[in-house]
């Protein structure tokens, strides 16, 4: 029997292409390559059966077993797609457009049978976000959002619609990755002073009254929802867009807590900030959680909402469980400088340390025994590439990009959960490979004269201007050392030249650092600031060109790293 490995889709500047994960690493031969260099995006369905792309002008579907294209749908306009729970469905998303001579606007969002193209449900979706038709395990139920209310759909029939739920404005939705029964939490969010809801209903009861679990909170603009895997218990992650205590840049969050026995609760941190990552484990009814001012805490809690074991504080803003759930990375990215733990969930023993400096995405391999870290534009234009690691910590390969190409995304082939046995995990490192970009010392720097021997004095940090030198005093800087030195009995009177360290790093000059990240944070409002009249424009039916989508999708990158320079 040919051992199953993972292939690694890339999408860029050259196109779309398929190469095999560890250890061979050789390029898909059979795998039509795109070189366009308009491939807005990619994606593989969650069995693993099929993967498609966008090249601007077609969409394509293959079945990974043979990389034969079995789908082309001809719309040039498609910008985001997604393939529904079992991948017997594909969904496409289209800019919603009005024109003088179509006021009502065509339908935007399209699903079509994966195998053939078969169209069979056509309508209009005007947001981007959330555009996504959502599915239960076994495709019995579809789900899509049309306006304040959330539209019911079974057995793939689009001709009727089965049930709604309304009777309150809904902003989100989610349905329970499980098989039946099916449960669906809402997020309603509240008017002026009255408080938002987050509504756990038991499928088809959907009555107001017949929430089997109930949680309300102030303060959200927006909702995040995290299912366990088992679909009983569920944690609503409430954010605002800006925190009136003027703590924090990224606003303020909540974590709420629900279950299908009506259980709730509000987690309560012994640390304040923000709540930078929330993830269920795969393995065992328990979650971590990322919080608190940098260097933020680690914790995991229990079903109770209690704190179980605590990961200690550091530099970190990421969760990433391995899909048996055996393993856990807590990661900073984004502003932090890419610090990675890797840790066994059974013993609480921190398994490996590994550095990704510049990391943009971080993915797991569906064996679970190797994951990815890449560098990608258009968060960070320069360094663009990828690399893949063992668990261990080590290095196993690198695909640097050329200055003149750009990586946009990077994606492990998926498969079914039982593909890839949990295997006993060993502390001892593999053997891998250097970096080709050595990391950068810590040291400072020493002329050959000088080393080996201590430094007789220290570095100043880098200071705002130049520093006079002590024999060019004007008048006016003397005067104000006479005054300084009559002031300060310490001096006795006595005027002072030096111009040692202390005062080379005096706290009344400006830091070099500081100062930059004064000019990065005013950067980012500004981009924040364009984002925000992109999307009233997007809801109010203006025709957005791909770079204008492109903005709004930074929008939450954005977020989280301005949230990181203000801490």
């Amino acid at each position: 029997m040919a051992l199953t490995v993972p292939c690694v889709a890339v999408r860029g500047s050259i196109g779309v292409s398929l190469g095999q994960g560890p250890p061979s690493y050789e390029p898909v031969k059979s795998f039509p390559k795109d070189d366009s260099k308009t491939c807005r995006a990619m994606v593989f369905s969650p069995d693993g059966r099929y993967f498609a792309w966008v090249n601007g002008a077609t969409t394509k579907i293959v079945e990974c077993s043979t990389w034969q294209i079995i789908t082309e749908i001809k719309r040039p306009k498609i910008f985001s797609i997604k393939f529904s729970s079992q991948g017997t469905y594909f969904m496409t998303w289209e800019p919603f457009i009005v024109t003088q001579s179509n006021p009502s606007a065509s339908p935007n969002l399209h699903i079509w049978k994966s195998d053939n193209g078969e169209l069979v449900k056509s309508c209009v979706q005007k947001r981007q976000t959330d555009w996504e038709p959502q599915w239960s395990s076994d495709e019995k139920i579809c789900g899509m959002l049309n306006g304040a209310e959330v539209v019911l759909y079974e057995d793939a029939n689009f001709q009727k619609v089965a049930h709604k739920i309304k009777g309150a404005k809904i902003a989100s939705f989610s349905i329970s990755p499980t098989c039946s029964p099916y449960y669906i939490l809402c997020y309603m969010p509240g008017r002026s002073d009255q408080p938002s809801f987050g509504k756990l209903f038991q499928y088809p009861n959907f009555e107001s009254t017949s929430a089997i679990a109930d949680k309300s909170f102030f303060q959200a603009d927006k909702v995040n929802i995290y299912w366990n895997n088992t679909g009983a218990h569920a944690l609503l992650l409430t954010s605002t867009e800006v925190d009136k205590t003027g703590a924090s840049y990224y606003g303020k969050q909540t974590l709420h807590y629900l279950s299908t026995k009506g259980e709730t609760a509000m987690l309560v941190f012994n640390q304040e900030g923000p709540i930078h990552a929330v993830q269920w484990s795969p393995k065992k009814n328990e979650f971590c959680v990322i919080y608190g001012f940098m260097p933020a805490k680690a914790t995991l809690f229990n079903l109770k909402c209690e704190p179980i074991f605590e990961f200690g504080t550091l530099h970190r803003n990421s969760i990433y469980y391995s899909p048996h759930g055996n393993i856990l990375i807590l990661t900073g990215f984004g502003n932090l400088r890419g610090h990675i733990e890797l840790w066994d969930v059974d013993t609480k023993k921190l398994i490996a340390k590994a550095e990704a400096p510049d990391t943009t995405l971080l993915q797991w391999s569906p064996d679970g025994e190797h994951f990815m870290t890449a560098t990608t534009a258009p968060r960070l234009r320069m360094g663009n590439g990828f690399k893949i690691w063992h668990y261990t910590g080590t290095l196993l390969y690198e695909r640097p990009w050329n200055e003149q190409e750009e990586l946009w995304e990077v994606l492990w082939q998926t498969f079914p959960v039982s593909t890839f046995p949990e295997k006993v995990i060993s502390y001892k490192a593999v053997e891998g490979i250097a970096p080709s970009q050595p990391q950068a010392s810590k040291q400072a720097y020493r002329p050959p004269t000088a080393r080996g021997e201590s430094l007789p004095f220290k570095i100043p940090k880098c200071p705002y201007g130049k520093k006079k030198k002590s024999g060019n005093k004007t008048k006016k800087d003397k005067k104000e050392s006479e005054a300084s030195a009559s002031n300060n009995p310490s001096t006795n009177g006595q005027v002072t030249t030096s111009t040692n360290s202390q005062s080379l790093t005096s706290t009344n000059v400006p830091q070099c650092d500081e100062l930059e990240k004064s000019k990065k944070i005013k950067r980012i409002k500004a981009k924040l600031d364009q984002i925000a009249k992109l999307k009233k424009q997007l809801e109010g039916g203006k025709q957005l060109e791909i770079n204008q989508l492109d903005k709004i999708k930074k929008e939450a990158d954005l977020l989280k790293e301005i949230e990181e320079l203000a801490l």
